[in-house]
């Protein structure tokens, strides 16, 4: 085969060219990229180049390389974990889609604010002040762990006793304690992913270059008032999402304070 030809960084263009070999298929999923003196031999340049190129696709998520044997194309199994995104009630009682799941330790309850993205999604202005309860949790059946934290703010708390004593309480409990003081309860959710924090590639447990799938549901009460905020977080190549749809009567849309 001849040597690049194409514009910009050399080891850029040999990572180009390696991809476009994965993506049409000579290079399958599960399967070993030729050796670095193969790869100096089919395009021509140095080794460093070549290690470049390879640093490069690793770094994307393409390749895996194992030290000592070879470098492989990363499979793209289809997700480990389905999670149930549910909310039901019977006889007062609120359960959601996971029953199963471990806690690797007790629950992390600290004193927080609101930020330029919390806020308006609590109908707080940034900078006030929140109950951040922290969750790690280990599905027992792939053993992919589970990020979730919950935002309370004061304010809700403080209107209600046992929130106030127990800000740690699962959100479910938490959801029965707000219906209890009447309030009708409805949830939206939003769905995005995005690339790790440090923290959370570490706590998660993360290989090089595995995103994350992230979803905020915010629990809204009469007047369609928030009043809680709940993030959860999972390997995007471990784990997907399975919602309930029904069709349903069109709610108003409600202005968010910027």
């Amino acid at each position: 085969m001849p040597g690049i030809e194409r514009p910009g960084p050399l080891y850029k263009q040999v990572a180009a060219a390696i991809r476009d070999a994965i993506t049409s298929g000579e290079f399958p999923p599960g399967s070993p990229l030729p050796s670095e003196t193969q790869l100096i031999k089919r395009y021509q340049v140095s080794r460093p180049t070549v290690r470049n190129a390879i640093a490069a696709l690793r770094a994307e998520g393409l390749i895996d390389v194992v030290h000592g044997k070879a470098s492989y194309v990363r499979r793209r199994p289809a997700p480990a974990l389905t999670i149930e995104r549910t909310v039901t009630r019977k006889a007062g009682t609120y359960t959601t889609g996971q029953t199963d799941w471990q806690e690797n330790e007790a629950p992390s309850v600290s004193r927080a604010t609101s930020t330029e993205t919390t806020g308006p999604a609590l109908g707080l202005d940034e900078g006030e002040d929140l109950f951040a309860i922290d969750r790690l949790h280990t599905d027992p059946a792939t053993g992919t762990r589970i990020l979730h934290r919950t935002l309370l703010p004061l304010a809700v708390a403080a209107d209600h006793n046992e929130l106030a004593e127990n800000p740690a309480a699962a959100p479910e409990q938490i959801y029965a304690l707000l219906a209890t003081a009447g309030h009708k309860l409805t949830w939206t959710e939003t769905v995005r992913a995005r690339m790790p924090l440090p923290d959370e590639r570490a706590t998660l447990e993360l290989p090089d270059a595995t995103p994350i799938i992230e979803t905020t549901r915010i629990t809204h009460g009469n007047d369609d008032q928030p009043l809680l905020l709940e993030e959860l977080r999972a390997a995007a190549d471990r784990a997907q999402l399975a919602y309930r749809i029904t069709a349903d009567s069109p709610r108003t849309l409600r202005a968010v304070r910027s």
